[in-house]
């Protein structure tokens, strides 16, 4: 088991021009539990986090270019985002 925080860290731990990259896991429009995984643009695993209970989950990064990777019973999603450095990067995954 993670022993991170669920959701990730708190936003209001963020120092001013931290690259945020965060967002919710759903199915069928209902939030989710699982995992989310962070891997850098050579598809390296780099963190994870237990989403919230409403599904909500953050890294915070430096920029560049992500796969965020939602994993929950029986399904799996990726999405591909492009953090810039002090930027905020909103995903959504459906799975």
């Amino acid at each position: 088991m993670c022993g991170a925080k669920a959701g990730g860290p708190d936003a209001s731990s963020a120092t001013s021009g931290e690259t945020t990259i965060q967002g919710s896991v759903t199915r069928d429009g209902v939030p989710v539990a699982g995992y989310v995984r962070l891997l850098d643009a050579t598809g390296e695993f780099t963190a994870e986090v237990p989403t919230s209970a409403t599904g909500q989950f953050r890294f915070y990064a430096a920029e560049g270019t992500w796969t965020v990777r939602a994993l929950v019973p029986g399904a799996s999603a990726d999405r591909t985002v492009v953090a810039t450095r002090g930027g905020r990067a909103e995903v959504a995954i459906a799975v």
